[in-house]
């Protein structure tokens, strides 16, 4: 049987995950959003089926995807108290909205299933930290969520307790990434290399480190190590950084979001 899952908001996450999973059989795709403009491109595009309202779709769709900034969550969601039920299941990746909060939001009407991406999910290539602990869920539920995210990115069951720390170290992530990049293309900048050949070399590096370390059956830090020759300038580079407390620093930093996630939570 077909499953209809309905996006309310199909922004730039939104969007890409609808992409994703239009491309699967036995599920049919549903949107709506403000932007016509875009609910237009993406059913031409797809084959998304764009509805008129978040009440519209929500009464079309078995699984109603929240995809809109979490301050307009609740009027939203009290937009559709007439429409959810048991037989339905809502899915979040609304940041900072927890189950609980959901479940207030909507009377209880119907299970909830919180899903953190991060950014990469915009190119085919995300992490998605999935709660399945709403007692409502359904084995067929909680079956088919982690399957058809699966078939779009990189899927975790966690305990709700640890999406505070998913989010700090996987969602924030990219940003912790491209900053080092940025890091590694002014250093080459500096050293003399022109910068469109620097902003290249590290692209690739870092597209080939990746390979090799999903690709290899070694630990990322023996491949580390294959690269720090004794009396080297790689280990002279790496002792440096172990001197100047980089490790550390990272962890401190990633603390540091973990914390403030908890502070915006309890906002």
């Amino acid at each position: 049987m077909t499953k209809k899952i309905g996006f309310i908001g199909v922004g730039n996450m939104g969007g890409a995950i609808i992409k994703g999973l239009s491309a699967l059989d036995g599920v049919e795709v549903h949107g709506t959003d403000l932007d016509k403009a875009r609910l237009e491109m993406l059913s031409k595009d797809c084959g998304m089926v764009a509805q008129p309202g978040a009440e519209a779709l929500a009464a079309a769709c078995d699984y109603v995807v929240l995809a809109v900034k979490p301050q307009h969550a609740r009027p939203v969601l009290d937009s559709l108290s007439g429409v959810l039920d048991g037989g339905k299941c809502l899915l979040s990746i609304a940041a900072g909205l927890t189950s609980e909060t959901l479940r207030e939001y909507i009377g209880g009407k119907c299970p909830v299933v919180r899903i953190m991406p991060n950014t990469p999910a915009l190119v085919g290539k995300g992490v998605y930290a999935i709660c399945l602990e709403d007692e409502k869920l359904s084995s067929e539920q909680k079956s088919f969520v982690p399957e058809a995210f699966k078939s779009i990115g990189q899927v975790h069951i966690l305990s709700e307790k640890l999406f505070d720390a998913f989010t700090a170290v996987v969602g924030s992530g990219p940003a912790y990434v491209m900053y080092f990049m940025e890091a590694l293309v002014e250093s080459a900048v500096y050293l003399g290399i022109p910068r469109p050949q620097a902003t290249d070399m590290v692209l690739a590096l870092f597209d080939g480190s990746v390979s090799m370390a999903a690709e290899s059956d070694e630990h990322i830090s023996v491949l580390r190590e294959m690269v720090s020759s004794p009396a080297g300038s790689t280990i002279r580079a790496l002792a440096h950084m172990d001197r100047t407390a980089t490790r550390g620093n990272i962890l401190d930093a990633i603390v540091e979001a973990y914390e403030r996630n908890i502070e915006l939570g309890q906002k």
